[in-house]
């Protein structure tokens, strides 16, 4: 399998993901009660991991790989966009989680989960879209 189409995999699995939970989990956890979306966030992070962190971390590697083996716009356009979706991760979705695991969550931090979730949707639809662009 060419390297492009597999990048290309990666890219289609996260955008899927990335929609799934912009439209349907993240607005769901504002019907859970606090006990509930406790006990709830706690399967619900344990599952989704096993999805998201081999589609992310496959990404990022098939990504760094084109880089190495070219340098274009696209491939560099790629890293940054990956990059920037690792730091939004990281630096202000991970605390918000972390909220809601202790149970601490309030209505403005599960509003501001869908509302801040717009710029990795966004992002990762990006992806995508540059990267079935260069490949088909």
């Amino acid at each position: 399998m060419k390297l492009d189409t597999l990048r290309l995999l990666f890219d289609f699995g996260l955008l899927v993901l990335i929609w799934l939970v912009q439209l349907t989990i993240y607005p769901a956890f504002r019907y859970y009660s606090k006990e509930n979306l406790i006990a709830w966030h706690q399967e619900y992070t344990f599952g989704i991991s096993i999805v998201v962190i081999p589609l992310m971390f496959g990404q990022l590697i098939t990504a760094g790989l084109q880089l190495f083996s070219e340098r274009s716009l696209f491939t560099i356009g790629s890293i940054i966009l990956i990059t920037l979706v690792w730091i939004s991760t990281f630096k202000q979705f991970l605390p918000m989680h972390i909220s809601v695991s202790s149970g601490s969550a309030t209505e403005g931090l599960l509003n501001q989960l869908v509302s801040k979730n717009w710029i990795r949707t966004a992002l990762w639809t990006l992806i995508f879209v540059v990267s079935a662009l260069k490949t088909l």
